[in-house]
């Protein structure tokens, strides 16, 4: 029994965002029913699989389409059809939530808008997810994850030492819009218990990534010019939040810069003299920055950790997926789950104390109506 059993969702969207936030529901109990074209999610062809589902018995299934869409159902629904378009009505007229994710103006054109679905479902809770939102003038322009983040600002400052944009390794726009629309939608429910009213959320990944910029961008906020990553203390600009290179070619990080990280960093490598730079204005922290770059360059990554473990200080090893999932507090926190059939799964980040959590069955493609 989960927090959300009783909880109906209707999900047609894919890809990333909104089945990361369905799968959140479905985790928690809530009866998710993926609505699929013919083809289905394209995410369930992004190798690499695995086998996931009942020991002996299991399928193989794309690791990134299993993670996201477990314990929901899935459906084939051709929504240009009369027949596809009567079961859709059919499976709103009992859900709580409705979520999807196409372009802005693709919904109307099947018949279900927001007013369509609430003409059937009067306290639907209605949630849009899209890359710029449902009118403004980007409201139709194509993208994905890296193209909301340029257009937002954040590439410009996930930059190489030479300040030329990298292809960033988190999908922040798709992660900000994915978590928004779970809360948004989960107010909503809060409220409709209040008042038996549905909502219409409207939730973009622009909108949804653009306030975590606020500790970065407090410049720009303000009317002036834009933060640049070699004088931002968040962004390259400070010595102990930065990454330094080891002697075998590996990598740490430092990643707090409070002033008793550094008086303890210092004062264990002899060079308290140089506290008075960790207080520096971000840009203007080189000589640290360069005496710290020439000291870990003189040991190992593993090294490092070893002499590290006696310190107070906001010290990390640099480590690759593998790694980081062999870690022990990877086993000790349950936070990577073999199913039945051996297929892994992360697991998921909202999980409540005394509540035991196990992952759903990953959904077969069911090519018929529903």
């Amino acid at each position: 029994m989960g927090k959300l059993t009783g909880i109906t969702v209707v999900d047609l969207t894919q890809f990333l965002p909104g089945p990361m936030m369905t799968v959140m529901m479905a985790d928690q109990g809530a009866e998710v029913i993926k609505v699929e074209p013919a083809a289905g999610d394209p995410a369930r062809e992004q190798a690499p699989f695995d086998t996931y589902g009942p020991a002996g018995e299991g399928a193989e299934h794309s690791v990134w389409f299993a993670n996201l869409n477990r314990g929901k159902t899935s459906v084939v629904l051709d929504l240009k059809s009369d027949e596809g378009t009567a079961a859709l009505r059919d499976l709103i007229a009992r859900a709580d939530v409705f979520v999807e994710g196409f372009r802005p103006g693709v919904m109307a054109r099947l018949g279900f808008d927001y007013d369509s679905v609430k003409a059937l479902k009067p306290d639907i809770v209605y949630c849009s997810i899209s890359a710029f939102g449902q009118h403004g003038a980007l409201a139709h322009h194509p993208a994905h994850d890296m193209a909301v983040q340029a257009l937002a600002g954040f590439l410009a400052v996930n930059d190489g030492p030479d300040g030329t944009p990298v292809v960033p390794g988190a999908p922040s726009a798709d992660m900000a819009a994915g978590l928004t629309a779970l809360s948004a939608v989960l107010m909503a429910l809060v409220g409709r218990e209040r008042t038996g009213e549905g909502a219409y959320i409207d939730c973009a990944m622009f909108d949804s990534l653009l306030p975590w910029c606020v500790h970065t961008a407090g410049s720009a906020i303000a009317g002036g010019p834009s933060p640049k990553s070699a004088s931002q203390r968040s962004l390259g600009g400070a010595a102990f939040y930065q990454v330094y290179k080891t002697s075998d070619g590996q990598h740490v990080a430092l990643g707090g810069r409070e002033l008793k990280f550094a008086k303890n960093l210092l004062t264990a490598l002899g060079r308290e003299d140089l506290l008075p730079l960790a207080e520096a204005p971000a840009g203007e922290q080189g000589e640290l920055i360069a005496f710290l770059r020439a000291t870990f360059a003189t040991k190992t990554r593993d090294e490092w950790v070893q002499w590290f473990a006696d310190k107070d200080v906001a010290f990390a090893p640099v480590l690759d997926f593998r790694e980081a999932l062999d870690e022990p507090h990877i086993a000790e926190r349950g936070l990577w789950v073999a199913g039945e059939g051996g297929g892994r799964h992360i697991a998921p980040a909202i999980r409540f104390v005394g509540e035991d959590w196990a992952p759903g069955d990953v959904p077969p493609l069911v090519k018929r109506p529903a």
